[in-house]
């Protein structure tokens, strides 16, 4: 290609992105103001075709050539960040004359500043790549001819529609869907969704608009009105809901300035000001957009629903007679469907029975289009005398007791507005964000997340995830009273007030309405009211303190709620967040789990702890890895019991291997392992006690960028520091096993020469804790016994935290004897227990938690 071709593309392309400069300013100003998504959509797809199709003829391309927009471009609507996609449709593969010509073109889209996607096909390349892949098969789909040979063109549509399987594209299309949905945990509640890819998106009404396209059935909502595939009022519906879509998709973008489809919490608050939605007295204005935007993508999910179902009730005409159910219902092409459109209004029961069937017939796939919208317009029916029924109640404690798809037909009921309508206290949480930095569901789909948790720990097909969970609950008589209790533990969210104890209320009056057992009453009751109570305890107070064990035995009374808690703390905490639960966590409820068990069957609260078993327990590891009898009691009789009651018999083991030869080393032992789950780093040191040494450990892991999850310190009778750590990568990047023997070595290298701490760097802080941040708490109390204080914060997780804390201890010369570090999300919830002679003057410790205070803001 000549270098006059190049220079003419080169000044083509710099005024091009001048004009597509000014051209997209001037739509901008134009939206901003009168906010009208299609002008604004169809104005860029003009402005770009223009200049696109002065490139193209600068190009001098062959007359048989093309060039094809397609995808969203090709439907004729881009989104102010969109990329441009384009096919150079060709009658022959190209020459290398053609190759230098098409590259210099894409070399001039790029200087324009578009974001290009292209291909260059021939039209057998197109039906090739459209067989093989869904996505190109799609693009094609909507694509529109900008510049080049219209014959070429019509060429590539007429044998693309004889090859489209319209069938296959709609269950490959449904297929797809359903693993986007999977990326995005099967919800539209996630506190920061993508407005484009998230369930109930614009990737849902997308779909949709293909498959019509595909099918013949029309190319706007109006046309499949006129299909009678939706009503008129649900093509309006759809066509109010698209522009709210649109709208944010496009203030995203525009605020942004770039493709952002992500609703992240930088921007929540900014665009709801932007769209002029207001705060109330209760509620940011980002949390009225988001409940806005979370009503608007279940709607969008519902008729999508609806209309997938209609459409597969026309491509695929022939799937057999209905087979009749009862006098309500018949199955329709593996669907539940109404035998009349009255069915509701006449029998209202119908409106919990359909659940029912869904659970008990397992050929159901679900429901039919006409189904679904006849339970949604006459949802209003479920009332007060409704649930006043006793014969509704009957049927709503069946659905829960049901052995399959308890899950599933709760969101399904929840998403048709069922359950709110049903438990009136359901409807305050729809939609609730919580901002508490580890919760990334809304409340009621936090509430479901724990539900179904419960319900998988039944499942034969689950139970090599938690077998503990699994054994526990197929033995525990009436376990769905375990979901009721999940129901109800956070419904009281956002009230005001304790929403453990509101909840209660709650429970209390489904239970003595449904006519519940009084003992099953108390259960599920005291399950609400205590869920969070075992959290606290296995994460923030010294499980190996038989006191402590002993008041946790005083609430949970009997071996029944033991259980019934253990399991509802368990799914709840992992209901949270899939970054919240870790096995360290697992662990701890483990062991406080088993040590009331014990307590509970008759033992003493010191033999709750299992120390005599575990010593004997330490002992067979000790002489299975052939250390002879005796060789652990020149270091055991150096360590007090409180060390025993603090480690495990495997880890009292594996220090001894590590130590019984060198009780008197002068050399600082620094030994690392990966945990049994591979879920983080052991970490043993031993040395001579020296100053800041707990200072100096945690500023080492801060700058080599680890999170303390656990720590326990330990002062032997003969002066020496015997302290272990478990440590986790915030960041889930690092590959343990090879950070075992850097760990060692460095660490043996700093301690082998004395100096001052190393502070670790702060480190950037998150987005949640910079949108929704935590006012950081600090306090210092005697504990029962008084031997100890307890020092408890809540703070932002970052790094270096556990240094600052440890460097004002230290500066005040109190000493730490065990760290609790509970994070959970971008929050830590920690506790620490101190001894120290400031501590038992008022004035010193009001100083030191004010200094603490100080440390911890972020």
């Amino acid at each position: 290609m000549n270098d006059a071709l190049t220079d003419e593309l080169h000044t083509l392309a710099t005024t091009a992105r001048q004009r597509l400069v000014e051209g997209t300013a001037q739509l901008r100003d134009a939206y901003q103001g009168r906010p009208q998504t299609s002008i604004l959509l169809k104005g860029r797809a003009r402005l770009v075709d223009h200049e696109l199709v002065r490139l193209w003829t600068a190009c001098a391309m062959p007359a048989s050539a093309a060039l094809v927009a397609v995808g969203g471009y090709g439907r004729g609507e881009l989104f102010p960040a969109s990329d441009v996609d384009l096919l150079v449709l060709l009658s022959t593969p190209p020459d290398e004359a053609l190759k230098a010509r098409l590259s210099a073109l894409v070399g001039a889209l790029w200087d324009c500043g578009l974001e290009v996607g292209h291909a260059v096909r021939t039209v057998d390349e197109c039906m090739i790549a459209a067989a093989d892949d869904i996505t190109v098969q799609t693009n094609l789909l909507e694509a529109r001819l900008l510049a080049g040979d219209p014959a070429l063109f019509a060429e590539l549509s007429a044998r693309y529609r004889e090859a489209l399987d319209v069938r296959a594209f709609y269950k490959a299309k449904l297929l797809e869907q359903e693993q986007r949905y999977a990326r995005f945990n099967d919800t539209p509640y996630a506190l920061e969704p993508n407005c484009k890819e998230s369930p109930g998106g614009l990737r849902d009404l997308q779909m949709l608009g293909w498959i019509a396209r595909a099918a013949g059935l029309g190319h706007s909502w109006r046309d499949l009105a006129r299909h009678r595939l939706i009503t008129g009022s649900e093509a309006g519906e759809l066509r109010a809901i698209e522009r709210f879509l649109q709208h944010i998709r496009i203030r995203l973008h525009h605020l942004t300035g770039r493709a952002e489809d992500r609703l992240l919490f930088d921007h929540q608050e900014k665009l709801a000001r932007i769209l002029g939605i207001e705060a109330t007295p209760t509620r940011r204005a980002s949390e009225v957009l988001m409940q806005r935007y979370y009503v608007t993508a279940k709607m969008v999910m519902q008729l999508n629903t609806v209309l997938l179902q209609n459409y597969g009730s026309v491509i695929f005409p022939d799937r057999g007679a209905a087979i009749v159910v009862n006098a309500r219902f018949q199955v329709v092409r593996e669907l539940l469907d109404i035998r009349d459109e009255d069915v509701f209004e006449r029998h209202p029961s119908a409106l919990l029975e359909c659940f029912l069937l869904l659970q008990q017939r397992s050929e159901l796939k679900g429901m039919t289009a006409r189904t679904l919208r006849a339970l949604w317009i006459h949802r209003n029916q479920v009332n007060a005398a409704f649930r006043a029924d006793p014969a509704h109640r009957v049927l709503f404690l069946q659905i829960l007791q049901q052995r399959r798809g308890i899950v599933r037909v709760f969101r399904k009921m929840n998403e048709y507005g069922i359950l709110s309508r049903y438990i009136p206290a359901w409807r305050r949480i729809v939609g609730q964000m919580q901002h508490d930095l580890f919760h990334v569901y809304t409340v009621d789909q936090h509430i479901l997340m724990v539900l179904r948790n419960v319900r998988r720990f039944t499942m034969g097909e689950h139970a090599h995830e938690y077998p503990l969970m699994t054994r526990l609950i197929m033995a525990f008589e009436r376990h769905w009273l375990l979901y009721v209790a999940a129901l109800f533990h956070d419904i009281a969210k956002g009230r005001g007030g304790d929403h453990s104890t509101l909840g209660m209320a709650d429970a209390r009056e489904f239970c003595t309405q449904h006519g519940m057992d009084a003992n099953d009453t108390a259960l599920v009751v005291w399950l609400v009211e205590q869920h969070l109570t075992m959290s606290r305890v296995a994460q923030k107070e010294d499980t190996s303190d038989p006191e402590v064990i002993q008041r946790f035995a005083d609430v949970v009374r009997d071996e029944r709620r033991l259980v019934a808690l253990y399991l509802l703390t368990h799914a709840d905490i992992r209901g949270t967040s899939p970054k919240v639960w870790n096995g360290w966590k697992g662990k701890l409820l483990e062991d406080l789990f088993f040590a009331t068990q014990r307590l509970l069957r008759g033992a003493t609260a010191k033999e709750a702890l299992g120390l005599d078993g575990r010593l004997e327990d330490a002992r067979r590891q000790l002489r299975f890895h052939g250390l002879r009898p005796g060789v652990e009691d020149a270091l055991w009789a150096r360590l007090d019991p409180v060390y025993f009651m603090r480690h495990s018999a495997e880890e009292i083991a594996w220090h001894t291997r590590l130590l019984y030869y060198r009780t008197e080393s002068d050399e600082p032992v620094v030994k690392a392992r990966v945990a049994e789950d591979e879920d983080g780093v052991q970490v043993m040191v031993f040395t001579r006690d020296q100053k800041d040494l707990f200072v100096r450990l945690t500023g080492f892991f801060g700058r080599m960028g680890f999170t303390i999850v656990d720590a326990k310190v330990h002062t032997t009778r003969h002066g020496y520091a015997l302290d272990s750590f478990m440590l986790q990568d915030p960041g889930e990047q690092a590959a343990y096993r090879d950070i075992v023997i850097l760990i060692e070595h460095e660490l043996t290298a700093r301690l082998q020469k004395p100096g001052l701490p190393e502070r670790p760097s702060r480190g950037r802080m998150s987005r949640q804790v910079k949108h929704f941040p935590i006012s950081p708490e600090v306090s210092i109390r005697p504990d029962e016994a008084g031997r100890h204080h307890v020092l408890s914060l809540t703070a932002a997780d970052r790094p270096g935290l556990l240094y600052d804390v440890a460097a004002v201890l230290a500066e005040h010369g109190i000493r730490l004897h065990t760290a609790k570090i509970a994070t959970l999300g971008e929050r830590v919830e920690d506790t620490f227990l101190l001894t120290g002679h400031v501590l038992n003057q008022d004035a010193q410790v009001l100083r030191i938690e004010r200094e603490l205070l100080e440390r911890l803001q972020v």
